[in-house]
């Protein structure tokens, strides 16, 4: 029989024909099924893969519907021609970055499927208040027929007045509606704002890589700043010739340090010292989600309502990533700009979207929501630092875990470098990243062999097992780099 590489894993959420369909796409589409190759039959590759006639056959439809095979008659199925993509990958990897891996129980083009998901944008979807949102989403579609027309290109103002009474009470942001923007995604919002400022961006090194795809896109030069125990240098960035920067202070990524208050007014001041020169991009990204201690206010509200920082922030941690919601702040006079240059443009969030959050956030909701997204994603982290702390002993350092959604373990003593564990940790089917990746620049300074771990979707009974896999991997990688 036709030898195949493909691996089903039966507790995944992802249908065992559909987890057939892929790895088969992927292998026909990497050559390793060429064209005119001659199928198993149904019933002889559901007894060689531990399944039922009917998968293989559903998989097959599939496959046949979408042209990578044909069927002939009292023959069987064929495989395909498929012509070679431009810059497609050879056999033996996606080539893809870790923001676009596949999440738990999906089969990458590798074949191999990822038994535990720690990527650092992950969430837990069973935490999502079905129920509430569909309600709210009901009513309006029966209530509200002039949601279908067409929307203020800033927003709903019923979210945008919303947003504003929630941040003001919870993030310290001082602001009137009219300096809100709601866009879908954080990226989209950056790119627009991107061409109203000027000058060179400086970025954190390590940082978030989207931001700054996003300023060199819009045609910045970014200048690479160093992060310390304090979060981004700010005495390097007044030695920088940038103009604008671009910072997460409550939860700086991936090194979850928080900017302290004295550093937070030196920022300010460099900002303060060429008004209306330079600028402050305020990344917020997960601070709803800060476990051990108080959150530090906004530096948004430290500057006030017409300083320079521009402040952003998304519902894509606190709710779910597939709800396309975040949100700007502007200072006062960029308003003009931002009318003159973008005043006929169309919103890009369907406004039953806007109105469900609106609502959402008006009677309550958000905040219970939140106060019980907190307790279940405290509970996982102390599981899963514990889980890593038997596993490991002390030749694992954890930190970052007073806020957000991931931590960093930093494995002591003489290991290889963070990118091996990486990919060990990917053969035996976790998903997560080494922390030099995240680094734009120099790299040096990078604590050696040190993961990053995301926690947001990982299951609640998965700590253990995870733990051990990791340990059974690093050690494999430390072996084999020793020899």
């Amino acid at each position: 029989m036709l030898h195949l590489t493909t691996a089903l894993d039966p507790a995944s959420q992802v249908p065992l024909y559909e987890q057939l369909y892929r790895s088969l796409v992927a292998e026909i589409r990497a050559g390793q099924l060429p064209a005119g190759t001659r199928m198993p039959g149904k019933r002889s590759l559901a007894e060689a893969l531990s399944v039922s006639v009917n998968t293989v056959d559903g998989a097959y439809q599939l496959l046949a519907a979408e042209g990578y095979l044909a069927s002939r008659p009292r023959s069987g199925f064929y495989v395909q021609e498929y012509p070679s993509l431009p810059g497609e990958k050879n056999p033996g990897g996606t080539g893809e970055p870790p923001e676009t891996a596949a999440k738990a129980g999906e089969i990458p083009a590798d074949g191999q499927p990822v038994r535990y998901d720690l990527s650092t944008s992950g969430v837990d979807t069973g935490l999502f208040p079905f129920r509430t949102w569909a309600r709210l989403q009901k009513e309006l579609l029966y209530t509200s027929p002039d949601l279908l027309a067409r929307g203020d290109p800033k927003g709903d103002v019923q979210l945008r007045q919303a947003l504003t009474e929630y941040l003001a009470e919870y993030r310290g942001v001082r602001c009137t509606p009219d300096q809100i923007v709601v866009g879908a995604g954080m990226e989209y919002l950056l790119s627009l704002l991107a061409p109203l400022l000027t000058g060179p961006a400086a970025v954190e090194n390590p940082g978030y890589p989207r931001a700054r795809r996003v300023l060199e896109n819009s045609g910045h030069s970014c200048r690479f700043l160093p992060v310390d125990e304090g979060g981004l240098s700010v005495t390097a960035l007044a030695a920088s010739d940038a103009a604008v920067c671009y910072v997460t202070p409550s939860h700086q990524f991936p090194t979850g340090v928080t900017m302290p208050a004295p550093r937070r007014a030196e920022l300010l001041g460099w900002a303060a010292a060429r008004p209306g020169q330079r600028y402050i991009i305020e990344d917020d990204y997960d601070s709803e989600f800060r476990f051990d201690t108080r959150p530090l206010p906004s530096l948004q509200g430290m500057a006030g309502a017409d300083g320079p920082v521009i402040y952003l922030s998304t519902v894509a941690r606190s709710l779910a990533p597939g709800i396309r919601i975040a949100y700007m702040v502007l200072p006062q006079h960029l308003l003009p700009a931002w009318e003159k240059r973008y005043a006929l443009y169309s919103g890009t969030v369907s406004r039953f979207e806007q109105q469900t959050l609106a609502r959402f956030i008006g009677e309550g909701y958000f905040t219970r929501h939140l106060a019980r997204s907190r307790v279940a994603y405290k509970a996982r982290r102390n599981a899963l630092a514990q889980a890593l702390a038997e596993a490991f002993g002390p030749a694992v350092r954890l930190s970052g875990l007073h806020t957000g959604l991931h931590l960093l373990a930093q494995f002591t003593g003489p290991v290889p470098p963070d990118t091996v564990l990486a990919e060990a940790a990917r053969q035996a089917g976790i998903r997560l990243a080494a922390l030099s990746s995240y680094y734009m620049a120099d790299s040096s300074s990078c604590p050696s062999g040190t993961l990053v771990l995301g926690y947001g979707a990982l299951e609640d009974g998965l700590c253990s097992s995870l733990a051990e896999t990791l340990k059974k991997a690093c050690t494999a990688a430390w072996e084999e780099s020793s020899r």
